[in-house]
């Protein structure tokens, strides 16, 4: 029997680490609450498994999947219980009223999977609504909750407390708290970030301006004769290149082979440190031209196409980088701002240009973003974006701000290439002109 036992708690230990976790679990709840504010999706629609945008009265599909998935109430209890253990009442509220409803529609019910109920959800939003200031609704859903659990005494007091308040303040029972979206210090340019990423990637008013164009790219190398590259020119300033077609499925699929079994929680620069972050969350992973012969070929494209020397030192070992569901990265910039930034220790100076190759396809969401310059690119499979970080003379484009948006459906992968400015000083000259 004592044999059985510790087999079988060997077994659920082993199984135990394949479940999600409660890191899991608050991850998944900030990547709803992040699609919620960068797409302004509706929650009902959202529990619902519908994307839409709600502003004002109006109502819009930003993706119709082909088969709905719905949320059920222990699902929304614990999204909004994340927010509210966070202190966030701005998100707590739409989600537990969503729990409150779908529990008061089903109540009587028992679900096994369900780890919270009705009162739970009650308990929570009524507190959630006293804390940003609505007493009159903490009231009502704390009354709610005693038809339910009337021996709680706790409860019964936070109801003496609320009716006391409301009759020393008798107007406060039709104010309306007016709740405000917690404020992110760190992102200045929040707003056009996320009407950036609400065209998914559209530029209509483009095809408007002539000195944008299309064509097929040699860049007079002898590798692209035979085969040149369609390069479509996004934006002049800064100056941003998509060229189509840049890598094949199958080259596609075998970088994100090679890199699958060695992908981390990727990190940013913070002064002299590298650190995961909230503003940066995906997966990534380095390759070494070592691992493949096919990236030696890859290198060598990228370097017949930019005219740039992409071997190390010089330019970088290929960052590969997955974006889940909710998956993303706010505005920064790829080259380092400063003089104790980590990408100096290779000794070859700041990163000249990003070369970034769309891996996969996304269903909806994950566009490139840049800020200052006010456009959008969307994720293109097997195409690759070019520009340059830095200006001729070396100084930091401050136009090249971009950000990934976060992932709405589907799986995103890229592949990048930063290349440094030693290395290219022939290939890349300064300009007399300070401005270039």
């Amino acid at each position: 029997m004592k044999d059985n036992e510790v087999a079988l708690k060997d077994g659920y230990e082993k199984e135990e680490q394949d479940l999600p976790a409660f890191e899991d679990l608050e991850g998944a709840a900030r990547a709803l609450m992040r699609l919620q504010d960068v797409y302004m999706l509706n929650v009902k629609g959202l529990a619902r498994g519908v994307f839409q945008r709600v502003t004002g009265s109006a109502v819009t599909d930003l993706y119709s999947p082909r088969r709905l998935f719905s949320l059920t109430a222990d699902d929304c209890f614990q999204v909004g219980k994340v927010a509210y253990d966070m202190g966030d009442y701005y998100h707590a509220i739409p989600w537990l009223e969503e729990a409150v409803s779908l529990f008061r529609g089903s109540y009587g019910e028992w679900k096994t999977e369900d780890e919270a109920s009705l009162e739970d959800a009650l308990d929570h939003l009524a507190f959630a609504y006293f804390q940003a200031g609505n007493v009159s609704c903490a009231l009502s859903l704390s009354r709610e909750f005693l038809l339910y659990s009337p021996d709680n005494k706790r409860m019964a007091r936070n109801v003496l407390k609320y009716e006391k308040l409301l009759a020393e303040s008798p107007n406060q029972e039709l104010a309306e708290a007016v709740i405000q979206r917690p404020n992110v210090p760190h992102l200045q340019t929040r707003d056009t970030y996320e009407g950036l990423c609400q065209t998914l990637g559209s530029q209509p008013t483009h095809y408007q301006i002539p000195s944008l164009y299309c064509s097929y790219e040699t860049n007079s190398s002898p590798f692209l004769l035979l085969q040149p590259v369609r390069k479509e020119v996004m934006h002049l300033e800064p100056y941003v290149v998509l060229y189509h077609d840049f890598v094949s499925d199958s080259e596609a699929q075998k970088i994100r082979g090679l890199a699958e079994p060695w992908l981390q929680r990727s990190v940013v620069a913070s002064g002299e440190k590298q650190l995961p972050v909230e503003y940066r969350i995906s997966k990534s992973a380095w390759l070494k031209d070592t691992v493949d012969p096919m990236l030696v070929t890859l290198d060598h494209r990228i370097a017949a196409l930019t005219g740039l020397d992409v071997q190390p030192p010089y330019a970088e070992y290929l960052q590969v980088v997955n974006y889940g569901i909710g998956g993303h990265y706010e505005p920064h910039f790829d080259h380092a701002t400063s003089p104790t930034s980590p990408l100096y220790r290779m000794k070859s100076g700041n990163r000249v240009a990003t070369f970034m190759i769309y891996l996969s396809s996304v269903e909806a969401g994950g566009a490139t973003a840049f800020i200052y310059a006010n456009f959008s690119v969307p994720v293109v499979k097997n195409a690759a974006l070019f520009w340059w970080n830095l200006h001729r003379s070396g100084e930091g484009d401050g136009d090249t701000l971009h950000a990934g948006c976060p992932v709405l459906v589907g799986d995103k992968w890229v592949a990048n290439k930063w290349i440094h400015e030693y290395g290219q000083e022939f290939r890349r000259p300064c300009s007399s002109s300070p401005e270039d």
